[in-house]
């Protein structure tokens, strides 16, 4: 096996984007798509522990992560998805197999549904795409918003504005920045449908202490997803993956290389 390592920029749909490659150019072909905020150092490790299994391991600063430029406009999931087989068809990969984490999992639903032929089995780590439903707090909430809609209350609005964003906006909206617009399409999201048509084999490997998509979503992704397996990683949280390296990567071997 002839093991090789390379870490360059493309340009795709006029998007400057940075990758990295690794492991036996002649090895199964594997996708790794980070989470929201993150990038392709973050899934480093399962890069580095995957690739000399016989392996090609491919992973890309998504748009407006890492050091790839932003899209231009606010993206949705589908957009991001179809982005990421321009990609594939930039390196000449007609099929891979994908491993998705958080919003990596997002879009490895929507590539499963929506482009079945460019995908060959799919992991899903504290993938999201779930939407957890509003609590009574939230909806009572929403509910005085529309009040400072009426004549009269629309000049206490931005006050208001504030108060809720200091208070309720998730780290993750808070520290978007120019992609605030995208993560706020993102979330609104629900994959369930999409799910429901995935037809590649999928494994879902999920920390039960996992606090950013919690054990319950997963449980839900696999009810939906038609050939779906899950394993629970005890103690582990939403960086599973990174917790329980090792078995992680064993996991991820044997199911790409079972029947």
């Amino acid at each position: 096996m002839i093991e090789t390592s390379e870490t360059r920029t493309l340009t795709i749909d006029g998007i400057e984007i940075a990758m990295r490659a690794v492991g036996d150019p002649g090895g199964a072909p594997v996708l790794v798509l980070h989470g929201w905020g993150a990038n392709m150092q973050t899934i480093a490790p399962i890069l580095d522990r995957l690739a000399p299994l016989g392996y090609r391991v491919y992973a890309l600063d998504l748009p407006g992560f890492g050091k790839s430029a932003p899209p231009p406009i606010d993206w949705d999931v589908a957009e991001y998805s179809a982005f990421v087989t321009h990609y594939l068809d930039a390196l000449n990969l007609t099929r891979v197999h994908l491993i998705g984490h958080s919003f990596g999992g997002r879009l490895s639903i929507v590539l499963g549904a929506d482009y079945p032929a460019r995908v060959g089995k799919i992991v899903l780590t504290g993938g999201a795409g779930v939407l957890t439903p509003p609590s009574t707090k939230h909806r009572i909430i929403r509910g005085v918003r529309k009040l400072f809609t009426l004549p009269g209350l629309k000049v206490f609005y931005p006050r208001f504005q504030r108060w809720y964003w200091d208070r309720y906006a998730s780290d993750d909206y808070k520290n978007a920045g120019a992609l605030a617009g995208t993560f706020a399409r993102v979330v609104r999201e629900d994959l369930l449908p999409r799910a429901a048509h995935i037809g590649a084999s999928t494994l879902l490997i999920w920390g039960d202490q996992d606090m950013d998509t919690p054990l319950w979503q997963g449980q839900k992704l696999e009810a939906t997803i038609p050939d779906a397996g899950l394993v629970v990683l005890n103690g582990a949280g939403h960086y599973a993956y990174l917790e329980r390296i090792s078995d992680f990567v064993r996991i991820v071997d044997t199911f790409f290389k079972g029947a």
